[in-house]
């Protein structure tokens, strides 16, 4: 990798709707000088409401994004692809260049949320995970360079 050049970093989840698109906005803002973030799902599903509106509350507008498939950025040369569902890890695809894979787990917010019956009651969970993200996405320089 030349001088100047940024890491390409894939954030890899199954629907590419809350989780994978979080840790984008979040790399954005934190590492945005270090790394050139996308993110994929192995399905597409749509970009979160839920997950938008808890980013604006931390001030990252990931309104913008897109729900993307791993097909939609094949032609990428990733430097690294983290995987942040469990799923993801199991069926992580190859990709040319054959990029380290880092798993980092994090629970899913539409799945814990089912039990609210507000949209108030329903967004702890995605507050939770959001901020799970941000502390991971903080180290990620120095987890990378173990």
């Amino acid at each position: 990798m030349g001088v100047g050049q940024k890491l390409k970093i894939l954030f890899l989840c199954t629907g590419n709707s809350c989780r994978s698109q979080m840790a984008e906005g979040w790399v954005r803002v934190i590492h945005g000088e270090s790394f050139e973030p996308y993110s994929a799902g192995i399905k597409q599903h749509g970009l979160n409401p839920f997950a938008v509106r808890v980013m604006r509350e931390a001030g990252i507008d990931i309104s913008r994004q897109t729900s993307k498939t791993v097909d939609d950025v094949a032609h990428v040369p990733f430097d690294v692809v983290v995987t942040v569902c469990s799923d993801a890890d199991q069926t992580c695809p190859p990709f040319q260049g054959a990029p380290r894979v880092v798993h980092v787990g994090f629970d899913d917010p539409p799945q814990l949320a089912t039990s609210g019956q507000t949209e108030e009651e329903q967004l702890p969970p995605y507050r939770r995970v959001r901020d799970e993200i941000r502390d991971f996405i903080q180290t990620l320089p120095k987890r990378l360079s173990q």
